[in-house]
């Protein structure tokens, strides 16, 4: 007797589905955890390199950020410019949805005693965690969204220009070329609008500004870039099963995008 669902015309589509689904909700959950942690939180990775210290300042919600793009690389791989580009969309109204039950959290009575310098509940009280999420999260969310729309819509575009480019050779460098320009340009839109609109940076004031806004970006993007080179041969392998197990060939893939885009 058959397993399949009605509406699953055939188990190969079925699993085609699945995988999707589990390369999607794993980007979906990266990215609203990320952007929820944000700048909670800054570790110090700072080291030494031939006596010099190379400072390096992480934030939180830096740490999930990489999966997001390996994971839009093997849907545009499999699936096609289209879907990788719906669930970019899909990510940006879900981040938007869950800041606005942050909000929501937080005007809802009883409306606590906030401190009039911090605008935070008393450390000791029992929201107090809450209300310092929510601040950290209403405040950076336009850098998040900013910088998350352009750089995953850039990862997506440069992901099929290069592949256009090489007539679907060359995994390595879309894969590699693709993450490496978008991830600077995320990193970069971050900490700016981070630090210029919602003051969410742990500042100096008495230090000059750009040498400490280039640590957390240049912090950031190498973390973000020595990921994306690491995986450079899980993506390989990745494809390669993948397109076994759901019996798509990327490269006529790639040649329906290009009719398409025509």
């Amino acid at each position: 007797m058959s397993r399949l669902h009605p509406i699953e015309a055939s188990a190969l589509h079925a699993r085609r589905e699945r995988v999707f689904l589990v390369l999607a909700g794993t980007f979906l959950g990266s990215m609203t955890m990320l952007n929820i942690l944000g700048v909670s939180r800054f570790i110090d990775l700072s080291f030494e390199c031939f006596g010099i210290r190379i400072p390096m300042a992480l934030a939180v919600g830096v740490l999930p950020y990489p999966i997001t793009f390996l994971c839009t690389d093997f849907i545009s791989e499999l699936y096609g410019r289209r879907r990788a580009s719906f669930v970019v969309w899909v990510g940006l109204f879900l981040n938007l949805w869950v800041v606005l039950f942050v909000w929501l959290g937080g005007a809802l009575p009883p409306a606590p005693e906030l401190d009039a310098s911090t605008g935070l509940p008393a450390t000791d009280a029992y929201d107090f965690a809450f209300y310092r999420i929510r601040m950290l999260t209403m405040g950076a969310v336009v850098a998040s969204m900013v910088a998350y729309l352009a750089a995953q819509l850039c990862d997506v575009f440069l992901f099929h220009f290069w592949k256009r480019l090489t007539q679907g050779r060359h995994l390595w460098l879309r894969n590699n070329g693709s993450t490496l320009v978008s991830q600077f340009v995320d990193t970069f839109a971050v900490i700016t609008i981070t630090h210029f609109y919602a003051r969410g940076l742990p500042i100096d004031g008495g230090q000059p500004l750009w040498p400490q806004l280039w640590v957390f970006i240049g912090s950031g993007y190498v973390f973000k870039a020595g990921v994306a080179l690491l995986d450079t041969l899980p993506f390989y392998l990745g494809v390669r099963w993948l397109s076994e197990y759901l019996e798509i060939d990327p490269r006529l893939e790639h040649e329906a995008d290009a009719e398409q885009i025509d």
